[in-house]
């Protein structure tokens, strides 16, 4: 069997991101600061690691950062507080609340106290209708729109194909389906009450697996030709490693990559892509906020 296309989004987001800079500096020129404005909440560690990437990307693009850090016992009504400040801000264009939150605060209040026009995250009940009314001002969940990029980047034919996505959360499941069937997918969103669920994926011309269970697509479960874009980030132990540990998608990547026409890795496939997306949202929103 052929080897498979390495769908490297490391460079693709590399791409992505010359393509922000470049509109930074335009922006820039018509006295336009791109401000993407984030929130972390707790000392959750990896939230910790993901918004520190974020600002940095940010710093490197020349945006207006600012970020904002509150305690683990911050009440539900300070949070809203400072997401309407945010919302006032002319100089923020984008608000972005790292969740998780704790888990006495209620997130979907949060996403939705934060003014549409500014969810660069996608997750606002209007830019969630904005996708599924194919509106071109929403905000797409990042995730999602990374995958897409993806897809065309590498020139995968998506029109007439059959998709298969393995799980149905706001934040990568739905959002990547209705993309798909966009640009004119058959598309089954499948999930954990799924009958037969291998059978089901093993119809996929393109298999988006979103679950978070480590390496759990097995070689069988996919089709000869097949293109998976693997979402899952997963850390498993292993003793070889110094850190004790090592990411792996949902997908058995050794089994499952000869199978395929083209693979994402995990590390280094659907990840860089979110944050590079995320700075093409804030541009997006600065374009329309002026």
């Amino acid at each position: 069997m052929s080897q498979p296309r390495i769908l490297d989004g490391k460079a693709v987001a590399a791409s992505v991101l010359e393509e922000c800079r470049s509109e930074t500096a335009a922006l820039k020129e018509k006295g336009i600061t791109p401000g993407l404005a984030v929130v972390l909440v707790g000392n959750d560690p990896a939230s910790a690691v993901y918004v520190g990437s974020k600002t940095r990307t940010c710093a490197d693009l020349g945006f207006h950062s600012p970020k904002i850090e509150l305690p683990e016992n911050t009440t539900q009504e300070e949070l809203l507080k400072v997401v309407a400040d945010l919302n006032a801000d002319p100089t923020v264009h984008g608000i972005l609340v790292q969740f998780p939150l704790p888990k006495h605060l209620d997130e979907p209040e949060v996403i939705r106290a934060i003014d549409p026009r500014k969810d660069v995250d996608g997750l606002h009940p209007e830019n969630v209708a904005k996708l599924v009314l194919g509106d071109p001002t929403g905000f797409v969940s990042c995730t999602p729109a990374g995958c897409m990029k993806l897809l065309e980047v590498s020139g995968v034919e998506i029109n007439g194909a059959e998709a298969v996505v393995i799980g149905r959360s706001m934040l990568v499941g739905k959002p990547v389906a209705m993309l798909l069937l966009a640009k004119n997918a058959t598309v089954t969103i499948a999930h954990s009450r799924t009958k037969d669920l291998a059978a089901v994926c093993r119809r996929a011309d393109i298999l988006v697996p979103a679950v978070g269970r480590p390496e759990m697509v097995k070689e069988d479960w996919v089709k000869p030709g097949a293109v998976v874009i693997d979402v899952g980030i997963n850390r498993i132990p292993d003793s070889t490693k110094k850190s004790g540990s090592r990411l792996v998608g949902d997908v058995d990547y050794k089994e499952v990559a000869p199978k395929t026409a083209a693979i994402t890795p995990v590390p280094g496939g659907v990840g860089p892509m979110t944050i590079a997306m995320l700075m093409k949202n804030t541009l997006q929103a600065a374009r329309q906020l002026g």
